[in-house]
C-alpha cells in the first residue's frame, strides 16, 4: 500500500506473498545456509546463553544475515528471531504479522557435525504460521510452503511438489523423534503406540520427513520454542498435514508463553 503499512486483515490471503517475495525468502534461507557452512569447519567458538543453550558463531551469523536482508525486503514487518532480544520476543504477542525465525535450529547437532540442523523462516499472521521455509544447507535442501500455497522441495535434481503419503493399512508405523531431546514421557507414548519404526533425527527435518512422506508421525512430548516449529509447520501443512497440541487444537504462535505445548505432528 502507498502508505507502506499492511494491515492483517489485508493479508490473509494469498496475494500478500507473491512469488517475488517468496523466492527473494527462499534467496536468504540459502545465504545463511552458506554464511553457516563457511564455519562448519572452523573450531566451535561456543558460548552458553542465560538458558543454557548452545550458541555458535554460525548461529550469530545466520541471524545477523537474516534479519538484515528480511528488514530490507519488507520493512514493515518485525523480524523475530531465536536470537533477537528479549524485548522483541515480548513485542511479538502484539504483533498481526511478523517474520519468526530461528537462523539455526539444531546447534547440538551443528556441534556434532551430523548434519542434522536447519534455517528457518516463518511469516506469522495473526498466531497463524501461513508460510515457511526451511534450509538444510549439509544437504543442499530447501523445503516450502503453506495450507495456501502447496509444499516444495528443491533439492540437487530439481523442484518437487510434495504432498506427504499417508502409509498402507500394513505398513509399519513410521515415527520420528528427537535425536537429542528424548524423555520418559515420549517412551511411554510410544509403548502405547505398538509396533513401530522409530526414526531419530535432529532439528525441525523432523517435520520435513513427513512432508516428504518418508515418516508418519512426530510427537514432541517436551518443550519447544516457538521459533523451533512454525517455518516447519507450515511446510507439512502445505503438504496436507497437521500439527496440533494434545488437545486436538492447531499449534498456534504469538502465545504470552514462547514454549509450546506439547504437541503431535501427522500426515
Amino acid at each position: 500500500t502507498s502508505s507502506g503499512k499492511l494491515s492483517a486483515d489485508k493479508l490473509g490471503n494469498k496475494n500478500m506473498l507473491n512469488d517475488e517475495l517468496i523466492a527473494a525468502v527462499l534467496q536468504i534461507v540459502k545465504d545463511a545456509g552458506q554464511a553457516i557452512l563457511s564455519v562448519y569447519d572452523e573450531p566451535v567458538e561456543l558460548t552458553v546463553k542465560a538458558d543454557e543453550w548452545p550458541l555458535t558463531q554460525a548461529d550469530k551469523a545466520s541471524h545477523q544475515l537474516i534479519e538484515r536482508e528480511l528488514q530490507q525486503l519488507t520493512p514493515e514487518w518485525q523480524v523475530v528471531s531465536e536470537e533477537s532480544d528479549d524485548t522483541v520476543k515480548t513485542k511479538r504477542t502484539t504483533l498481526p504479522i511478523y517474520w519468526l525465525v530461528d537462523p539455526l535450529d539444531g546447534t547440538k547437532e551443528f556441534i556434532k557435525r551430523n548434519g542434522e540442523f536447519t534455517v528457518n523462516i516463518a511469516l506469522i499472521i495473526d498466531g497463524i504460521a501461513v508460510f515457511g521455509a526451511v534450509g538444510v544447507p549439509v544437504q543442499n535442501k530447501l523445503y516450502w510452503g503453506g495450507k495456501e500455497y502447496g509444499c516444495w522441495l528443491e533439492d540437487e535434481s530439481g523442484v518437487h511438489a510434495l504432498s506427504g503419503t499417508t502409509k498402507s493399512d500394513n505398513a509399519l508405523l513410521r515415527v520420528v523423534g528427537s535425536r537429542s531431546h528424548v524423555n520418559a514421557e515420549t517412551v511411554e507414548y510410544l509403548e502405547k503406540l505398538g509396533e513401530h519404526e522409530l526414526v531419530s533425527v535432529g532439528s525441525s527435518l523432523k517435520f520435513c520427513l513427513l512432508a516428504e512422506g518418508k515418516a508418519d508421525l512426530y510427537p514432541r512430548l517436551g518443550p519447544t520454542c516457538e521459533w523451533d516449529t512454525a517455518a516447519a509447520q507450515a511446510v507439512l501443512e502445505g503438504a496436507g498435514g497437521k500439527v496440533e497440541t494434545l488437545a486436538g487444537q492447531p499449534l498456534r504462535y504469538s502465545k504470552a508463553d514462547i514454549l509450546n505445548p506439547w504437541f503431535i505432528a501427522s500426515i
